[in-house]
């Protein structure tokens, strides 16, 4: 008799242990959701009720709303606009408003200069969901909020440089539909280092069934962790192709501090002109486009953050991503480039 399990199971175990070998974290847990990931991470870390928790106004809403569900208060910060990461100068202010925490959102897989927020000596949470597998320049760099994983790898200045979401305390590796991995839905929660994760673990090992992923969700996920490094090739021959024509016009993208190790997640555009006049323009043109940030934090709080999320709310009202994936094929990929190029 064949049993269908679709339910936690070996194949989410077998996506834990990928997780672990690519990235060279100690410990992980596969859940049902992102937000599942922030509670348990929360909860490891024992932080008390009603400490600060400063979020990037760029980050998914579902951040707030988690931080808020457990009786935190959040703090959410501005970013800078030539990359969409939160400012060190809003750091600075958050912290002085109370933070305690930082999560740390990666998101279109541009990767922060990670050296000028470990110096703040408060925890970091990174969420990679959108910057998952990329890394960091070959650099020794010493966490003060956190002794990650220097017990466990040594000194990094011998290896390749380490992946993201190995310098926060924990990371939440989102793999819902829009992440750079998907599982159709669903998180891997990992602890970089031994320390993080014997405390994780306790919560671990209580989770009930209804908090794990499933192993249908875990074997989509799988799939597309192996095929990763084929398909970021493509991403990243097409986002070469699409910058190349942003140029010619008055539009841009990102600019991406740690180029070489970053994650290719779509390709976002920072418009020069009114989102909607360039959405019509591209739908004439047969080309897709959406806010960059429609499910953002400052998306959903935008009459309360956009006075003092001045350079985030200018990014929600004028970020376009255009389409950016392994099969998208060479004639829709011609397509998008003549569209870039010709933006009104």
């Amino acid at each position: 008799m064949v049993d269908e399990h679709l339910g936690p199971g070996d194949t989410a175990v077998r996506l834990i242990q990928t997780v672990k070998e690519m990235i060279g974290c100690d410990g992980a847990i596969a859940l049902r959701s992102p937000s599942l990931a922030l509670e348990y991470a929360l909860k490891a870390l024992e932080l008390p009720t009603g400490s600060g928790i400063m979020l990037s106004a760029l980050a998914p809403v579902w951040q707030i709303l988690t931080v808020e569900k457990l009786g935190y208060k959040p703090i959410v910060l501005d970013v800078n606009e030539n990359d969409g990461l939160v400012s060190n100068s809003s750091v600075e202010d958050g912290i002085k408003n109370g933070g305690r925490l930082l999560i740390l959102t990666e998101s279109m897989g541009v990767l922060p200069d990670i050296q000028s927020f470990l110096s703040f000596g408060i925890p970091l949470i990174e969420d990679i969901s959108q910057s998952a597998l990329s890394y960091y320049p070959v650099e020794r760099i010493e966490n003060p909020a956190s002794e990650t994983s220097s017990e466990k790898t040594g000194d990094i200045s011998e290896e390749l440089g380490k992946r993201a979401g190995m310098y926060g305390v924990y990371a939440i590796f989102g793999m819902e539909e829009k992440d750079i991995i998907t599982a159709g839905g669903g998180a891997v929660l990992f602890a970089p280092g031994r320390r993080e994760w014997t405390v994780l673990k306790k919560y671990a090992d209580e989770a009930p069934s209804t908090d794990l992923m499933p192993d249908m969700n875990a074997s989509l996920a799988y799939v597309e962790l192996k095929e990763f490094n084929r398909n970021e090739i493509v991403r990243r021959e097409l986002f070469t192709a699409y910058s190349r024509a942003i140029m010619s016009g008055r539009h841009k993208t990102f600019v991406r501090a740690v180029d070489a190790g970053s994650t290719i997640y779509s390709f976002p555009v920072v418009l020069n002109s009114g989102f909607k006049d360039v959405k019509a323009y591209a739908s004439k043109k047969g080309i897709e486009v959406r806010q960059a940030y429609e499910n953002s934090i400052i998306a959903f709080r935008q009459s309360e953050l956009a006075s003092s999320c001045i350079c985030a709310n200018s990014l929600l009202l004028r970020c376009a991503l255009f389409p950016l994936y392994p099969r998208l094929g060479q004639k829709d990929a011609g397509k998008i480039v003549k569209v870039l190029m010709s933006l009104p």
